[in-house]
């Protein structure tokens, strides 16, 4: 096999990162000198250095991910923390050094080169001097370590830089400085020659401009990584600002709106993109965080894509096999079929509220999932990549059924975390098997399973191991997957891949065509991803060219983070195994979780917002899908909270973007009856227009990236710039005023419900209802909404002088503070009060523990009955008390306080075997292990 090889060249300040990694790592790797201006990557337009080809023939030229990628071969894998400040240093550090070097190096102003900077190193200063570790993230030298450390380097040598303020900074910056492999990688590309060293190099790039040094405002977490908040002004410059003027003096026609026609097949020279959000289980109402994972994520881009001009599928449909919906349908008395037909109807109905706009919304209960899965099943077979085995698994005799790993529940051997799963603990995020979980508890009728034999057969993961990194590595390099995406598959590959069982000993499900397995179906993770061709080959016959056209179609797929390793490793494994010309996922974009206030959404608790109560608020889907996006769980998980609903809805919705826009319509009205006037711009408003046009094309870089809930920030942007414009230039004055006053006054007026019109084509793939308000107000052009995000984004006059606006009215509401605790209160549970008076069991929290571990508990001990609904609650309650004891104990709290609340858990788990039936143990003797 080819070895890798690393291209550098002397003098290239990026070069300094991937020379360091790659000595420190010690991965085999050839390195090639080069010249600046040597295109090593055939594909790209520019030279581009450092560049590592890789072994596949593929190509990394981004140099951070060359050192990630170095480190992660090397084994030494990095966090979620290097990952941010890997983030942090290409799109805030890395401006801002590029041009104090220029300023140093190419311009000789070495006055001017320190300022640009200070914030950026006030910002690491002040993350620096919070942390608890040697190093950035840890107690050893990491990936972020070398690569902010390499980018500092040539700025650290210039005296300008006020680096003894810079305590902390200097302290970490020479304690990496001293390593050898940092040593040797400064005198291959410097050579000793110090800054100069990088004249020839920097001159041959883009001067970069002086906008780039205004970073955006960030802030440390509490582990010391780096969090984004507002972005602050943009500085535009003389050249942006004549352009914005002549921009906006386009002609053009925006009176023809393109139009969906199905089918919608890949087409020759354009941009085919293939979306899909994770298929929904059938099985029960899909709540916030489940909507906002999946479909309406995938919903925001797919409707940037169509306004974009892309031939664009968005497929979507609900997974319906498994033992969940046979199990749902006991509950109900109803068949499988029959509880498939019912929810099917169910999250139909909830999407449309949510104005979810899919070209298709299938299932998998079909035929066409029966013959395709069968088809690959067989593909796979026949190539070898199946192999029988043995399997011990968890039978409930009580049930009389085996049970599927998501139907068992016990304590994590690994975490010790009471809740785990018998496929995977949500706690730790380790893969497990169902035989491993200690205190296995059948999920239906809570009986301990017994462990029985079964042959069944299993994806040879291992043999397609090689088949898949190659993919990865092309996959990853060039598509966007998010950070956690990307985390997820490497732990699964670090660990090295195992053969996956892939079939079931269940009855509802897709069969197992093999003689020797009649009887047997597929495992759900198996046959579930299937679906994305099954749905879409019931939307059309012509199918595959979608599915078997890796060559034209881009397929991104939507999900939450649980869902990764399955689309990520084991789907792919099958399609590759198939061997078939499959279109493999290109941009894999997974969420963290969103929680409910600060716990979990729970049905049976009546805990949090579900799909199907969210309309009976009176809370307008618009606002649902706008405040759900704001924030949106990216880097972590979030939390959706009402009182900051009812924030973001009043002063982000009300008072920023309804004011502006009801303003804007509102003079037009008032003061020109009802016609656009005249715009004569001045100097204030062309920088307005460059400023608006910068936001645009920071919201058309951000979509195109997949960054949802940046790119809504833009939106928030401009309408706060033009308050302002509107506030400072007071039209309402002017207007009273001479004729030099009114022609500023219809100036701002012009200018500002323009704005309006590029505002609601920005908000439609967010706020589809009240895009098309605004456009309907104001009767802009049916396709204003698509021509403005063309290309790079143009802010044109759409509404000229002359144009009659309709009638303008409110787009938004006040949420007022009763209405809220109402609603907070509604799904937040019911209180033990409202328990006790209709003698229903009490739930189980940690702020009414006290009250439930006296009286109750007394009472149960007369019984043996099992309270199944009682477990439940008792379950979680130990979950939730355990994690605290766990935290306690973390941050080495008293041991007082840490005593009464193992108190609280032992008395919890008195109460489940009270509940279960079972005599209580005796709570464990004082330093004595249980």
């Amino acid at each position: 096999m080819q070895k890798m090889k690393l291209f550098v060249s002397e003098g290239n300040p990026h070069c300094l990162k991937a020379l360091a990694v790659l000595e420190l790592t010690g991965v085999k790797c050839d390195v090639q000198h080069v010249n600046h201006e040597e295109k090593v990557v055939p594909f790209l337009s520019r030279p581009t250095l450092p560049v590592l080809h890789l072994p596949s023939g593929q190509y990394l030229f981004s140099s951070n991910a060359i050192c990630q990628y170095l480190f992660d071969v090397s084994k030494k894998g990095s966090s979620k923390q290097s990952h941010q400040w890997l983030e942090w240093e290409a799109t805030e550090l890395q401006p801002a050094l590029m041009y104090a070097l220029h300023l140093v190096v190419v311009q000789g102003k070495t006055a001017d080169s320190a300022k640009g900077l200070e914030a950026p190193l006030s910002f690491l200063e002040q993350s620096l001097s919070k942390r608890t570790t040697a190093f950035l993230t840890a107690e050893t030298v990491g990936v972020a370590d070398i690569v902010l450390w390499a980018a500092l380097y040539p700025a650290f040598l210039e005296n300008g830089l006020k680096t003894s303020e810079l305590k902390s900074t200097r302290t970490w910056f020479e304690r990496v400085g001293v390593l050898p492999a940092c040593q040797a990688s400064v005198q291959t590309v410097l050579k000793g020659k110090g800054v100069e060293a990088l004249k020839g190099y920097l001159q041959k790039q883009p001067a970069p401009h002086g906008q780039h040094t205004q970073p955006r405002n960030t802030h440390t977490s509490s582990n010391g990584s780096p969090t984004e908040t507002e972005d602050s002004d943009h500085n535009t410059t003389e050249e942006e600002i004549e352009a914005a003027a002549q921009i906006w003096n386009q002609q053009i026609d925006c009176q023809s709106k393109p139009e969906r026609k199905h089918p919608i097949l890949p087409e020759e020279g354009k941009r085919n993109v293939l979306i899909t959000s994770a298929l929904p289980y059938v099985n029960n109402v899909p709540h916030l965080g489940n909507i906002i994972g999946c479909v309406l994520s995938a919903d925001v881009f797919a409707r940037y894509g169509r306004q974009r001009g892309w031939n664009l599928l968005y497929i979507c449909g609900t997974d319906e096999y498994g033992t969940a919906t046979e199990n749902k349908a006991r509950e109900e008395g109803l068949t499988p079929q029959e509880i498939c037909d019912k929810y099917h109807a169910i999250h139909t109905d909830i999407y449309k509220w949510f104005q979810i706009d899919f070209d298709f919304f299938g299932r998998t209960t079909t035929q066409k999932q029966t013959e395709i899965a069968q088809n690959i099943f067989w593909r796979l077979h026949e190539r070898g990549f199946l192999i029988e085995d043995i399997v011990e698994q968890l039978r409930c005799e009580s049930c009389q059924r085996f049970l599927a790993d998501r139907f068992v529940e016990g304590v994590c051997p690994f975490c010790q975390y009471p809740e785990a799963r018998g496929d995977q603990c949500d706690k730790c995020g380790r893969l497990i098997n169902a035989v491993e979980l200690k205190e296995p508890q059948c999920k239906v009728c809570k009986q301990t399973p017994v462990i029985r034999s079964s042959k069944h057969l299993f994806l040879d993961l291992p043999k397609l191991e090689a088949n898949l990194e190659q993919w990865l590595d092309r996959s990853v390099s060039t598509g966007d997957w998010t950070t956690n995406a990307r985390n997820i598959t490497r732990s699964w590959l670090r660990d090295g891949l195992k053969p996956r069982c892939i079939t079931r000993d269940l009855r509802w499900g897709t069969p197992v065509p093999h003689p020797d397995f009649s009887g047997k179906v597929f495992y759900v993770w198996f046959d579930a991803p299937i679906g994305y061709l099954s749905i879409t080959a019931n939307y059309t016959d012509q199918w595959e060219k979608w599915w078997k056209n890796p060559e034209q179609v881009e397929l991104y797929n939507f999900m939450a983070k649980d869902n990764v390793p399955f689309h990520s490793v084991v789907f792919p494994c099958s399609l590759l195994g198939a061997q078939d010309n499959y279109t493999l996922v290109n941009n894999l974009v997974a969420t963290e979780y969103l929680n409910y206030e600060d716990t979990k959404f729970s049905k049976s608790r009546g805990v949090g917002v579900f799909g199907d109560m969210a309309k009976d608020t009176g809370i307008p889907s618009d606002v649902w899908r706008f405040y759900l996006l704001y924030l949106r769980p990216e880097g972590q998980d979030a939390a959706f909270s009402w009182a900051d609903m009812a924030l973001k809805n009043n002063s982000e919705l009300l008072n920023n973007l309804g004011n502006f826009i009801n303003r804007a319509g509102m003079f037009v009205g008032k003061f020109f009856e009802g016609c656009v006037p005249q715009v004569v711009l001045q100097e204030e408003d062309k920088r307005l227009l460059a400023q608006v046009g910068w936001e645009l094309k920071q919201y058309i870089q951000s979509l195109d990236k997949v960054r949802i809930r940046d790119a809504l920030k833009c939106i928030l942007n401009i309408s706060r710039h033009g308050n302002q414009y509107i506030q400072v230039n007071e039209p309402w004055k002017k207007i009273k005023g001479g004729d030099a006053d009114r022609q500023r006054a219809g100036t701002v007026t012009a200018v500002s419900v323009n704005m309006s019109v590029l505002l609601s084509a920005m908000l439609e793939p967010y706020m589809p209802t009240v895009s098309e308000t605004i456009r309907s107000q104001l009767q802009a052009p049916p396709a204003s909404a698509h021509f403005m995000l063309q290309g790079e984004g143009n802010f044109v006059c759409s509404l000229p002088a002359g144009h009659r606006i309709g009638t303008v009215s409110p787009l938004f509401q006040k949420l007022e503070a009763e209405q809220i605790e109402t609603l907070k209160k509604k799904f937040g549970g019911q209180q033990p009060e409202e328990e006790a008076s209709k003698k229903q069991p009490q739930t189980i929290t940690q702020n009414n523990a006290a009250t439930k571990a006296s009286a109750p508990v007394a009472a149960s001990e007369t019984s043996v009955k099992a309270d199944p609904e009682l477990v439940k609650q008792l379950v979680a309650a130990i979950a939730e008390q355990g994690d605290k004891v766990r935290a306690l104990k973390g941050q080495k709290a008293e041991k007082a306080v840490i005593g009464a609340e193992v108190a609280k858990l032992l008395e919890f788990k008195k109460q489940l075997a009270l509940a279960e039936g079972k005599s209580p143990e005796p709570a464990p003797q004082k330093g004595k292990k249980k």
